[in-house]
């Protein structure tokens, strides 16, 4: 099962400032329903991961990263670039976003809510960069 979330030991990383999100090499890889990632989700792991030409195990590199602040609702937020593959064909249900820079350290769990048919492209669309709507807001 998939679940959506900002994982436990991110929130307990950013706390000890073990990650730096703007200097870090941050990844997103594709997972397929089978998988079983959530709030305890350590570290990157490649069981159940979409498999496929032209994907590559461990997914992409996440661009444009930055880490904006909202003054008006005392919120800071990251915003990043959405991850496009191409000439890909596989199912996948969800994303790991996670830290190569540390140890494949966890971030975050996205879940589309359904099984996704990507071919020829697959694009994940990341929320909108606010401070209402981003993936990571504190």
């Amino acid at each position: 099962m998939i679940v959506q979330t900002v994982t436990n030991s991110f929130k307990s990383d950013i706390l000890q400032g073990l990650q730096n999100l703007l200097t870090d090499n941050l990844y997103l890889a594709l997972y397929t329903a089978n998988a079983n990632l959530n709030a305890n989700t350590v570290a990157y792991d490649s069981s159940n991961e979409v498999s496929s030409a032209n994907y590559t195990a461990g997914g992409q590199l996440v661009t444009g990263v930055t880490v904006q602040t909202d003054t008006q609702s005392n919120i800071v937020y990251v915003s990043f670039n959405n991850v496009t593959w191409t000439n890909v064909s596989f199912v996948c249900r969800g994303a790991l976003l996670y830290n190569a820079s540390k140890s494949n350290k966890s971030i975050a769990i996205l879940n589309w809510g359904s099984d996704k048919n990507a071919g020829p492209n697959f694009t994940v669309t990341l929320p909108a960069n606010t401070p209402t709507n981003a993936l990571i807001r504190v």
